[in-house]
This record gives C-alpha cells, structure tokens and sequence, in this order.
C-alpha cells in the first residue's frame, strides 16, 4: 500500500518538498515542462519593490543537504491502529492520539490530515549534552556514490555526511532535528507556535536554525526557565541552572495569550464595588511622552464627582495628558469603569489651568485577568518537583530522567490560546504534555485534544522503570497518561475525554518492500496475498491499509468508515470516499456501483482501490465504467498499491 511512496521516492531530490510548494503557489512562473522562469520571477520581485542581495547570514552545517532530502521523502511505513485498545470504553469515542514510532515518519503521515491544522506544539528533544545518549539515528542505505548523486554534493562530503550515524557532534544534532522541524512548520495553523526546550549546549544552533524555517520575524522570544537543580559544577565552567524555552509562530496571525495572575498579583486588586474585585490605574499617562505637548488630543477636561474641571497634571508640576481620547473616556464613563479619589492639594495653576484635588483612575477587575509572561519565568518548581509527582504516580523512583513540570507546560498551552485546538508533542517522553492537557480540560472545561509521538527506544536493564517491568520508553508514557488520567478524574470528577487512540507505525518486510517497489499493474499481478503481508499483532492487514488510507485522504486518524454492501462485495464507506480493498470484487459489484453512484442512492467523488486485490479484467472494466458515467456524474478513480 505504500508502493507508489517507494517508486516516488527513486525520483526525490533535496528541494523536492519545496518545489512542490513553489509550483502550488506560483504556477505561472513555470513552464510546463516544469522548468522555472527565473527571469518572470525577478521581474515579479522587483514590482513588489523587493531588493535582490548575493549578502546573507545563514546556518550552514555538515548534513544540511541530506536534512532537507530527507524531509522531501515520502515515509515508508504504514500506520496501524491497536484495535483492541482503540475499542475499549475509555477510548472508542476518544479525540486523543498516541502514536508508537520514529517521529519523522509520524509527522510525514500526519501531514496527510494534519496540514495547517496543529495551533500548538511542545518538544523537549534531546539537548546532546554528551550525557543524555543522543547519537545520530539513521542507518544510511546509501553510498557514497549514489548519495552524491541523489543529493547534489561531492563524493567526499556525502563519505562525510555517512559518517554521522552514530554521532552526537552538533552537525549531527543539526542533521537530526532539521528535517524534523521543516515538517513541524508545515503542520502548525497560520496562527500557531512551537515550542522548544533546550540547554546552552545547543541553544544558539537551535536559535539559528529556528531563524532559517520559521521565519526571524516570527520569534516570538525565549523563555528561561529555573530547572532547580545546577550541572556543570565539575568543570571548570559556569554552572547551568536554567534551560531555554524557544518559541515560533507560523505567520503574524499568532496572538500571544496571558498567563492567570498567581495569589501575590490578585492582591494587587484590593477593592470591590458590585461587579468584583478591581485594582485602579492612573487616568493620566505615565512615562514616556506623558505631556500636553506630546499628544494635544489627549489633554482636555473631564468632570470630577463634585462637577468641577479636572485636568491631568505631572509629578513635577507641568501640563500632563490623558492616556486616552475623549470618546474612549467618555465610553468608560458609561460603563463606569472610572474610580475617583480626593486628596487636598496645594494650589497650582499653569497656563490658566488649575490643578483638582481630585484623581481619576480606570478600573481593572480581577475576573478574567490574565498578565503577559517574560523571557524570565519565576515562581516555578524544577524538574526535582516533576520527578516527585512521577514517583508518586507510579509509586517508584526515578521512572524517567528530567521530566518537564506540569505548571511550566500549563503556562505554554495557555499563552498559545489553544483552549480548543489540538496540541502535538512528538518527543513525547514521559507524557507530561499529556497529563497537562487533561488537567487543563478538567480546570477549566477546556476541549484541548493531544496528539502525542513517541519512539519505541529500549530501557536499560539498570534503569529502576526496567526493574518495575517497562521495557520501552513509550510503554512508561502510555502508562503515565492511564495513571493520571485516573487520578484527575477521581479528583474533579471533570467531564473530559480522559482516553486516547493507540497506532504503531510499521515498515513493511523487506521482501514487501520489493513487491511494492516493482509492481506495475499494467504489467504484473502478484499472486501472493498482499493484504495479510501488513497483518501484525495490533491489526489486520486490512485495517491496517484503511487507517493509512484515510489519514492520507484528510480524514485523520479518529473518523471511522462504515462497511457498505453492493452486489455481494463489502466495501468501506466515509462521507464521500468509498474504499475497495479485500478480494473478491466482480462483474455484478462494479454494475451496482455504477447504478448506484449514477441514481444517487450513493453520493461519492473518488473510489480508491487496492490494486493488488482486482482481478486486471474487473478492474479494466471498472476504469471504463467510471469514465463515462451517466447523468453528469463525476467520481474520481484512485488506483493504489
């Protein structure tokens, strides 16, 4: 089933991806041999008045090349939903994703149904530190030779590049993450942001990197965070007691949210009048550009509670301003969103203007009220109080290293206004973000869904989480979501979705592989079953190909299709799509869905098939069939393998 990504990936070049994007965009500076009219593109520029420069600042490291051609791949492995998870009670109905594989490939699948949609994403990767056990992942199936081919570059830097695998230098850490992220951007909404967690041993490539894909414009500023806990104290450096929190937004349309005011910042609002707790704000304006001069519209009189004339006068006895216009007054005053107090003064008068004993404030309520946060996050427990919380949930120490603290990813959800959006973690870890998501929903009857990606890494026989019986990373993250999960509920008794749908990312056999890679269906039918070849211990082969199948065709991973019956062939049916994959499909089927489609009794525009499963003559029948069908009716055919 993912024959066509096999034979399309012989073809991909390093800028394919972005190719692809500059042909959807900008058609008409393409020929259509396909090749780019550079000369109608630098005309276009400069009618837009954008300057052309040879002068640029950029990232450029060892791999970059084979980054980016690794992001234009298609994946070669299949998506399979543990169905007998999936249909227990907690998680039939559930919204929330969990899925078992390599990241890269997780985020190429999503991109299927997921393209634009993610408002925001947190990943904690790995720092490369020389400690944490990053090493460069890839097992190269290339040579030297055919890598420099496929890639552009010189026999010796592709030897270079091959070398990589099993590294942890930064040009490694570059290697990995940089694919990563190109696909990450492409799933965030326009107005969404990511979030990265870093320390300084990869800060300032992360910062550089994050410049070139997101955009320098769309920094949206780096968080310091206190860990808790200082390292680097045996070498002769500055010990580290913080690490960083980058963030980006996809486009401009991203709007930063606030944070909720803790219990010293409520204090701050002291008195109440029948709609609540309020702090006041000086009428007049403070700081810079404060006086008349400054702003002439904003200096006029406003009535004082005993009607007399009240004109704003600075600290040091000159003419001041207000903060606002007369109209924006004037609808406060409506509202009465203006507070008064008198305090005797001394006698002043400047330019005719005499200055009131009276002082008017604006309003602030305390309901509702959220304040911006600052690169310098305070108040926060470290990674010490996170790793406690674990150890009571699961009721050993130390189940996993370094995890993240619930409040400080509460404070990322919140700021990215995803109260109703789906949040992505595909360096999933311990789950943390998904533990904060339902606490969160619970709180405040939020609707955020997560969509967690975590890979299959192997525990040590050392580590206490082998001792306790885990035996993989995401065997302690799924637990940890089931553990929390309980606990919320039990505590809030919150109406929220507190499961979530279980999938395994699969490759194919090698033997498959090679089917896959060499079929032709004009030419060559495999005998073999190609359905009962992706059957493994979560689904069948069959389930496995319709869970891939819909998520590539925009349906996600949560919908389900509905079997649906010709002549004696079942099909599977979702809104319109209809989907042929078992054997056994006939003359008298593709009859009755010709009738059907052209009557109306069924209503699809594309009939996808599993090329593998139709005998050749039944298939050719069906592509005539589908050509010319009656009544102005128009279903597209997918023939895939």
């Amino acid at each position: 089933m993912i024959g066509k990504n096999l034979q399309d990936n012989l073809d991909i070049k390093v800028n394919s991806k972005k190719m692809e994007k500059l042909k959807d965009d900008f058609p008409e500076f393409f020929t259509k041999e396909g090749d780019f009219k550079l000369d109608s593109f630098k005309d276009f520029l400069k009618e837009e008045e954008v300057e052309l420069t040879k002068e640029a600042y950029e990232l450029d490291f060892l791999g970059k090349s084979y980054a980016k051609y690794e992001s234009s791949l298609n994946t070669e492995t299949y998506i399979s939903p543990d169905v007998e998870h999936n249909e227990k009670p907690e998680n039939k109905d559930s919204e929330n994703v969990y899925i078992v594989g390599d990241n890269i490939d997780a985020l190429k699948h999503l991109l299927g149904s997921y393209s634009g949609k993610i408002k925001c994403i947190y990943i904690d990767p790995p720092y490369n530190t020389g400690s944490d056990g990053f090493v460069y992942p890839d097992s190269f199936k290339f040579t030297a030779e055919n890598l420099a081919e496929k890639i552009g570059i010189t026999e010796e830097e592709a030897d270079r590049i091959l070398n990589l695998e099993g590294k942890s230098s930064h040009a490694a850490w570059l290697t990995f993450m940089y694919p990563r992220l190109l696909l990450a951007r492409d799933l965030l909404a326009d107005d969404g942001v990511i979030f990265i967690s870093i320390d300084d041993n990869e800060q300032a490539n992360l910062k550089l990197m994050c410049d070139e894909i997101f955009g320098e414009d769309n920094f949206v500023g780096c968080i310091s965070r206190a860990t808790g806990t200082t390292t680097g104290q045996d070498a002769n450096k500055v010990g580290s007691s913080l690490d960083y929190c980058l963030s980006y937004s996809k486009t401009s349309l991203f709007n930063l949210g606030g944070i909720p005011l803790n219990e010293q910042d409520a204090k701050r609002f002291n008195k109440k009048d029948e709609k609540g707790d309020f702090s006041i704000l000086q009428l007049r304006k403070t700081g810079n550009e404060d006086r008349k001069e400054d702003r002439e519209t904003m200096f006029f009189p406003i009535k004082a509670p005993d009607g007399s004339e009240v004109y704003p006068f600075g600290p040091e006895n000159y003419l001041s301003r207000w903060r606002m216009s007369n109209d924006s007054y004037k609808e406060l005053l409506r509202e009465d969103m203006i507070y008064w107090e008198y305090e005797e003064k001394s006698e002043l008068i400047i330019d005719g203007y005499e200055r009131s004993n009276w002082t008017p404030y604006v309003k602030y309520y305390l309901e509702g009220r959220t304040k911006q946060i600052s690169n310098l996050l305070t108040g926060i427990e470290g990674n010490k109080k996170a790793s406690i919380h674990l150890k009571n949930l699961f009721g050993f120490k130390d189940a996993f290293t370094n995890p993240k603290p619930i409040e400080f990813l509460e404070i990322l959800i919140q700021i990215s206004q995803s109260e109703n959006s789906i949040v992505l973690d595909f360096f999933s870890g311990s789950s943390t973000t998904a533990e904060t998501v339902l606490k969160l929903n619970a709180k405040y009857k939020y609707k955020i869904k997560y969509m967690l990606v975590q890979l299959p890494e192997t525990i040590l026989t050392n580590k206490p989480a082998y001792k306790a019986g885990y035996r993989t990373v995401d065997e302690i993250g799924r637990d940890r979501i089931e553990r929390a999960a309980a606990k919320i509920k039990d505590e809030t008794k919150a109406d929220i979705d507190y499961g979530y749908k279980l999938f395994y990312l699969e490759k194919p056999r090698e033997k498959t592989l090679l089917d896959l890679e060499e079929f032709k269906p004009e030419i060559k039918l495999v005998s073999d079953d190609m359905i009962s070849v992706f059957d493994n211990k979560h689904a069948s082969g069959k389930e496995n190909i319709l869970a891939t199948w819909l998520n590539e065709d925009g349906y996600g991973l949560i919908k389900e299709a509905i079997d649906y019956k010709l002549e004696n062939y079942i099909a599977q049916l979702i809104e319109k799509t209809l989907y042929i994959i078992d054997e056994g499909l006939e003359s008298d089927d593709v009859m009755k869905l010709i009738k059907q489609i052209e009557d109306d009794s069924l209503d699809i525009t594309r009939l996808v098939i599993y090329s593998y499963s139709v005998k050749f003559s039944v298939l050719n029948e069906l592509r005539k069939n589908i050509k010319v069908l009656k009544n102005n009716k128009n279903v597209t055919l997918i023939e895939r393998f």
